[in-house]
């Protein structure tokens, strides 16, 4: 059996979301959003937030400026602010960029360094020589000035596989100028984990701190920094959500959970790492990059389960098919309802909900019911709403609160300020029929001005109703323009958020099924 290691005396978590995470395609960060995330990162416990690269970066020195002026209160982690070693033929008191990462007002500095010969001779055409005594000068002259100093060797493995002893030079000259870490990075992501363990012993046969910075181009930033880890770092480097150029960096709280759940480290409280979850979630809402569902530990999918077998062992024992129980990191088991549901996901998913299907016949029944409702294209899974209201009518339990008599609606080519299209719809809601003609800028919003009009004296709290995503997906597409059309509607009342499915020979009967529901469980909820 494998021996894990054992808690290093010292191990620092260090997030630089701010930083590379930032140089993400389509992501842009404003001072604001900055303060927001670090914020979060602080809740995690983390040890280290890499701001960003003040001199260099307008924004990241008025990030700086902000934080300095008190908008940016930590309890947990220490600011750092980014830079590089000094320019060639100058020095570390002359160059203001160096003199900039001083500005900023952090106690803790990382600059990064070329470790690479070949980055040396050709991208900073300078020599050997010149650049160790660059790496010198400027920890040197930072520790002067009172900062910790990590530093970040850059192109560290691929300089390692070209010229080692250069590369452990870079180490070596860093650390004996004062730095507490060398971070060695896999900057172009290309390391495999049996790799990342040879090189990252070598380099601490040298005897000074070191840390691990991975991206994920060959997909296994996660696996290179625990292989680190084991070689012997005592600090590593991520994003949150893997944020990062290219294919991104390592996944900052993967890797923290695996550390915790499975080395049996501790680094962060329990109740911080419990909101791993929340918080991985609410930094994709300030990046505005949608959240991979299927991300380790906190995506929707990480405990999610649809197969049949899967259930009938989880009703057994939950842990049978997840590996960690899902509350440590704030997460959540779901049962999926789909054609490949059994019994066992149905009666389970009925708990989840408040429902009773002890009754074999009775789950079964239900079952039937959603197989063949997702044989005509129906997607349960990713409209629990929809499968609430089923489910409550297949136990008699759902109450109608209004009953549509009729709708239409006609749209065309004319735009107009209240738009394009015209819906009306006839209602029977508390004893009294409702009529109610409603335009808006295409089909579905005019459906939904007619349907939230129709129901307004009736239901006041409809008014809170608001439609927040729409999708639509083509399921017979050798058909064409003849296909059957599923469509997923995403809807808020303010405090939570509902999904319901439609099906239909055309976009606007699909849509409009989904919109109905979606009203029928807003109201339903509410009751």
């Amino acid at each position: 059996m494998t021996l894990l290691p054992a808690t290093p005396d010292v191990f620092h978590v260090y997030d630089t979301t701010l930083r590379d995470g930032a140089q993400q395609e389509g992501l842009q960060l404003n001072v604001s959003d900055k303060l927001k995330i670090a914020r979060y990162l602080d809740e995690l416990g983390i040890s280290f937030i890499e701001g960003g690269w003040p001199g260099a970066n307008p924004n990241d020195t008025a990030f700086f400026a902000a934080a300095a002026e008190g908008q940016l209160e930590l309890q947990n982690a220490k600011l750092v602010a980014f830079g590089a070693t000094r320019k060639a033929g100058t020095t570390a008191a002359e160059d203001p960029q160096v003199q900039a990462l001083i500005d900023a007002r952090t106690e803790v500095v990382c600059i990064v360094a070329k470790s690479h010969d070949e980055h040396v001779l050709r991208a900073l055409r300078t020599t050997l020589a010149e650049n160790l005594e660059m790496v010198a000068d400027t920890v040197r002259h930072l520790v002067a000035n009172g900062r910790r100093v990590f530093v970040d060797a850059e192109h560290f493995f691929n300089g390692y596989q070209a010229n080692p002893e250069y590369a452990l030079d870079v180490v070596r000259t860093a650390a004996d100028a004062g730095a507490e870490v060398v971070v060695l990075c896999d900057t172009n992501g290309g390391m495999l984990p049996a790799q990342m363990g040879d090189i990252v012993s070598a380099a601490s046969a040298i005897g000074v701190d070191l840390g691990i910075h991975c991206h994920n181009d060959t997909g296994c930033a996660v696996a290179n920094t625990l292989a680190a880890v084991d070689a012997g770092a005592m600090h590593f480097q991520g994003t949150i959500n893997g944020h990062g150029e290219r294919t991104g960096n390592a996944d900052l709280i993967t890797v923290l959970a695996n550390l915790q759940l499975k080395y049996g480290w501790h680094l962060v409280e329990p109740e911080q790492l419990a909101d791993a979850t929340r918080i991985s979630h609410a930094v994709a809402g300030v990046t505005n990059v949608p959240l991979n569902t299927r991300q380790a530990y906190v995506g929707a999918s990480a405990f999610a389960h649809k197969a049949g077998l899967h259930a009938s062992a989880i009703k057994v024992d939950a842990n049978l098919y997840q590996h960690i129980d899902p509350t440590l990191v704030g997460n959540d088991m779901r049962m999926l309802v789909s054609d490949m549901a059994g019994r066992a996901n149905i009666q389970i998913k009925g708990s989840e909900l408040g429902y009773d299907l002890s009754n074999r016949d009775l789950a079964a029944q239900v079952t039937d019911t959603v197989k063949a409702r997702e044989m005509d294209g129906y997607s349960y899974e990713s409209a629990d709403a929809s499968f609430e209201l089923l489910l409550r009518a297949e136990l008699g339990l759902l109450e109608e609160f209004f009953e549509v008599i009729s709708w239409r609606v006609i749209t065309g080519h004319e735009m107009k300020p209240e738009g394009d299209s015209e819906a009306t719809v006839k209602l029977r809601a508390k004893g009294a029929v409702r009529h109610l003609v409603g335009e808006g800028h295409g089909p579905l919003n005019a459906l939904d001005v007619a349907l939230r009009g129709a129901l307004r004296s009736a239901y006041p709290q409809v008014e809170d109703f608001e439609l927040t995503d729409f999708k639509v997906r083509i399921l017979d597409q050798g058909h064409g323009t003849d296909a059957i059309v599923r469509t997923l509607i995403d809807m808020t009342d303010g405090n939570r958020t509902w999904t319901t499915v439609g099906v239909g020979t055309n976009v606007i009967e699909a849509s409009w099924e989904a919109l109905y529901d979606a009203y029928r469980w807003g109201l339903v909820a509410r009751d």
